[in-house]
């Protein structure tokens, strides 16, 4: 458990270092970056091992049904992460599509796992989304949208988000439960 919330802890912490503490992140100019990529890697591994070497606590059982939710919250998961709210005509004034995306995977995740590992990396990383929207709000007021795009992006993403979840829903099934029912 403790290397799982060493991941968290650093996934917050790299994510959040440039808004917090600007002038160190700005000091470090462009090995920066690759510090904050390398400390985002480790954070990954850490809560990769972190949850897979702890032991099961049962906090809740999900009911079936929310296999359906989770699967259907994914596909709209995916579609937010993709470049298409940016260059579609339906989301194009969303500020934080990605971020978005990413709580919505968190929320799908959290819906159909009942165990305390699983609400610790899931409520953390959705916790950290929240954070991480009202930081970048506050630290960058003067946001502009994007321009308009075509409804035909938007449809290209959308499809293209349908065959990335039947693909990552197969190698999720691969390396751990399938979210597929049956």
């Amino acid at each position: 458990m403790a290397l799982l919330i060493l991941g968290i802890i650093l996934w917050w912490g790299a994510h959040l270092f440039k808004r917090v503490a600007p002038a160190q992140r700005a000091s470090l100019g462009d090995k920066g970056r690759g510090l904050v990529a390398l400390v985002l890697l480790v954070s990954v591994v850490l809560m990769v091992l972190g949850y897979r070497g702890t032991e099961y606590i049962h906090v809740w059982a999900p009911a079936p049904f929310l296999v359906h939710v989770n699967n259907t919250l994914m596909l709209f998961a995916l579609y937010f992460t993709s470049p298409g709210p940016n260059k579609g005509a339906l989301f194009h004034k969303m500020r934080h599509p990605m971020l978005t995306g990413f709580k919505i995977w968190a929320v799908a995740h959290l819906l159909v796992n009942g165990d305390l590992a699983s609400v610790i990396l899931f409520g953390g990383l959705l916790a950290w989304a929240v954070v991480e929207v009202i930081t970048i709000n506050k630290s960058e007021p003067n946001w502009q949208p994007n321009p308009k795009g075509s409804l035909a992006k938007d449809a290209m993403f959308f499809v293209a988000s349908i065959v990335l979840l039947g693909v990552i829903g197969y190698i999720h099934g691969l390396v751990g439960p399938s979210p597929f029912p049956g």
